[in-house]
């Protein structure tokens, strides 16, 4: 669906299932995200929700892969999670999880930057929140290079967050 520099973007398959179960497995890759890792029943609804995304909103997350080897890098995109957060993060909600093998390569931000070049064509006018771990200093200084800006710090599912905005 898209291609960066060094990365094919596309819409999630079935035959994807199995790279993502084992990157939302590895404890290196949750520890800002829950801080446990997932399991394959998770992984799972988290695929299905992926693939409704598109169906039902026009736009999602999105696999990338690296282009020479096609190896899985990880799932980027925007997505609308409903969180249980007053005020909503929603609708148009930027998020990245890479493999860890593929951390600290600017994967994320080169992928990033050609899903929002996407979206703001797509929706015009519509700006894009991310929450992330106030200990996640590498996905902050991501969203510092996307433009996002602190916007305010809450609590979800028990942890301290940041919540940006673009």
């Amino acid at each position: 669906m898209m291609k960066t520099e060094r990365l094919d973007l596309r819409r999630p398959t079935l035959a994807d299932f199995e790279a993502s179960a084992a990157m939302w497995g590895d404890p290196e890759v949750t520890r800002f995200i829950g801080n446990k890792p997932q399991t394959r029943e998770q992984s799972w609804a988290r695929l299905l929700r992926y693939v409704g995304h598109w169906q039902l909103l026009g736009y999602g997350f999105l696999f990338a892969f690296e282009r020479t080897s096609q190896r899985f890098v990880g799932e980027v995109g925007l997505a609308n999670f409903e969180r249980d957060m007053i005020p909503p993060v929603g609708p148009h909600e930027a998020g990245w999880v890479l493999a860890a093998w593929a951390h600290r390569q600017g994967f994320a931000t080169e992928a990033l930057r050609a899903i929002l070049a996407w979206f703001e064509v797509a929706f015009p006018g519509t700006p894009t929140r991310c929450i992330i771990d106030v200990d996640n200093v590498a996905s902050q200084n991501v969203a510092a290079k996307l433009g996002y800006r602190e916007l305010d710090r809450r609590t979800y599912h028990d942890d301290p967050v940041i919540v940006f905005e673009r």
